[in-house]
C-alpha cells in the first residue's frame, strides 16, 4: 500500500491544483513537505505547454499552521540550509502564475508560502499572523521583503512587530489577498479566477509574470528600459488570435 503523498498534484485542463495533504497536522510545513512541494514545482517548471496555471491550496480546515517545529525537533532536515527559501524563489519564479486559495490558519512560515505566490482568494475563516516575534525567531523565508511589497510598509511593520491576527476579510482590505470569500466558495472562486487566466495567452501569461517580476528589481527608469528590451511583443499565438477577432 503506497504512502499518503505529502503534496497532491491535480491537473484539469491546463490548471495545476498543488495541495498539502497533512490535514491531521494542519498542513505544518515539515522539510518533507517542501521535498515533496519543490517536485511538483519543478516539473511544473518545465511544463508550460501543458500548464498553464497553477492554484496552491490546504487540505482540511487550515491552508497551514506554518513551520513544523515538531518535526524538526524530531529530527527531520531539510536538504541544504536555505531548502525552504529557495523552494519560496522557485514559485515566485515559477512561469506559471500560481493562486494560493487560503482558509483556516496561515501562520508564520505558511504565510511566507502565500505571498510567494503571485496571487491569493482568501476565506473569510482565513487567519493570517507573523508569529515570529512570539518565538523570539527573526525571517529567513522572505518575509520582510515580500510582505511589504504585499501590503505597504506600514501594514506589514504593524503585522510583523505586533504578531497579530488578520482575518480574511481584512487580508482583502490591505491587499494581502486578492479577495475573501465564505469558505464553501473558496476553490471555486480560485478555479474561475484560474480559468479566466487561462482563456487568454498563455504566452501573454508567462511574459506577464516575469516583466512585472523583473521590474520589481529595477527603478522605474530602468524597468521600462528592460520590459522594452525584453519584451517580444506579440507571441506565437498573436496572428491565429487576431485571424479570429470578432468571430
Amino acid at each position: 500500500m503506497s504512502e499518503t503523498p505529502l503534496v497532491d498534484r491535480e491537473d484539469q485542463d491546463g490548471l495545476a491544483i498543488l495541495s498539502l495533504n497533512r490535514p491531521e497536522a494542519l498542513n505544518a510545513l515539515s522539510p518533507n513537505l517542501f521535498v515533496a512541494l519543490r517536485a511538483h514545482l519543478e516539473s511544473l517548471r518545465d511544463a508550460t505547454d501543458e500548464i498553464g496555471c497553477v492554484i496552491l491550496c490546504g487540505r482540511g480546515r487550515s491552508f497551514s499552521a506554518g513551520n513544523d517545529l515538531k518535526a524538526i525537533q524530531a529530527g527531520e532536515r531539510p536538504p541544504s540550509a536555505h531548502f525552504q527559501a529557495e523552494t519560496l524563489e522557485i514559485i515566485e519564479r515559477l512561469p506559471q502564475p500560481v493562486i494560493a486559495a487560503v482558509q483556516g490558519h496561515c501562520y508564520t512560515g505558511a504565510l511566507e508560502l502565500a505571498i510567494a505566490c503571485d496571487l491569493m482568494i482568501a476565506a473569510e475563516s482565513a487567519r493570517f499572523s507573523d508569529t515570529h516575534g512570539k518565538w523570539g525567531m527573526s525571517p529567513t523565508w522572505g518575509m520582510s521583503q515580500r510582505l511589504p511589497r504585499r501590503v505597504g510598509l506600514l501594514a506589514a511593520r504593524e503585522m510583523m512587530f505586533s504578531g497579530r491576527v488578520v482575518g480574511g476579510s481584512e487580508a482583502a482590505s490591505i491587499g494581502l489577498a486578492n479577495r475573501a470569500v465564505p469558505e464553501e466558495e473558496l476553490m471555486p472562486a480560485a478555479i474561475e479566477m484560474a480559468r479566466s487566466f487561462l482563456e487568454n495567452s498563455w504566452h501573454t501569461l508567462r511574459m506577464d509574470k516575469a516583466l512585472i517580476n523583473g521590474g520589481l528589481d529595477r527603478p522605474l527608469d530602468q524597468g521600462l528600459a528592460w520590459e522594452r528590451e525584453v519584451s517580444p511583443g506579440s507571441g506565437p499565438d498573436t496572428a491565429e488570435r487576431l485571424k479570429n477577432f470578432g468571430k
